[in-house]
């Protein structure tokens, strides 16, 4: 159980997951790096992942980064809608996807609260939906440079993570904000989000 300033994070995550049906929700500071963090999991390096070809930038940078190489796959029009999977492995995108029962079982369903469309404005911030324990407790650590919730001068140091937690004073207002999301205690969203992007296959840059 959480203590202390970790406490409110813990208690917006279990809404989180209450919310979209999965086991599991762990916040982090934004989507891309909700990404990145489930690809390391994975160990997609060396991999060829297929995405749409047009969509946010950051994703093919992410996989890029994660040390795989991107595919892209046309999409019929200009825009994306909804989730859609890193193919071939059980990541998705859901940036622009928060419904009521969203997650997908066996899945890491990475989400997006950032900018003026998102369904869910927080104004910065993500998350991992899983229902994988171990894989629960890696990303919780890894998020945050390795450590586990207690203060640094109570920690031994034994894993590598990256500084991409969430702030409890944003976990604070998100957990204010899941009220708006229900009516009378029920669900209430079913509608993804549709986005136009450029794209993205234009570009040699992703072209590692």
């Amino acid at each position: 159980m959480a203590q202390g300033i970790y406490k409110v994070t813990e208690e917006f995550e279990q809404e989180l997951a209450k919310y979209t049906g999965a086991k599991y929700a762990i916040t982090v500071d934004n989507a891309s790096n909700a990404l990145f963090l489930a690809m390391k999991y994975e160990k997609v390096e060396g991999k060829t992942i297929t995405i749409p070809n047009r969509t946010y930038p950051s994703v093919p940078c992410e996989i890029i980064h994660a040390g795989a190489k991107v595919k892209f796959e046309k999409v019929k029009g200009k825009s994306i809608k909804g989730a859609y999977q890193l193919k071939p492995t059980n990541i998705y995108d859901s940036a622009l996807r928060f419904t009521a029962d969203m997650y997908i079982p066996g899945s890491h369903m990475c989400l997006s609260f950032t900018g003026p469309y998102k369904t869910f404005k927080l104004s910065k911030g993500g998350c991992i939906l899983t229902d994988n324990y171990d894989a629960y407790l890696w990303f919780k650590r890894a998020r945050y440079s390795g450590r586990r919730e207690c203060s640094y001068h109570d920690d031994n140091f034994d894993m590598l993570g990256w500084n991409f937690y969430m702030m409890p004073e944003l976990a604070a207002r998100g957990l204010l904000l899941m009220g708006q999301f229900y009516h009378n205690d029920v669900k209430t969203h079913q509608e993804d989000i549709e986005m136009p992007y450029p794209d993205l296959s234009k570009f040699k840059v992703y072209a590692q």
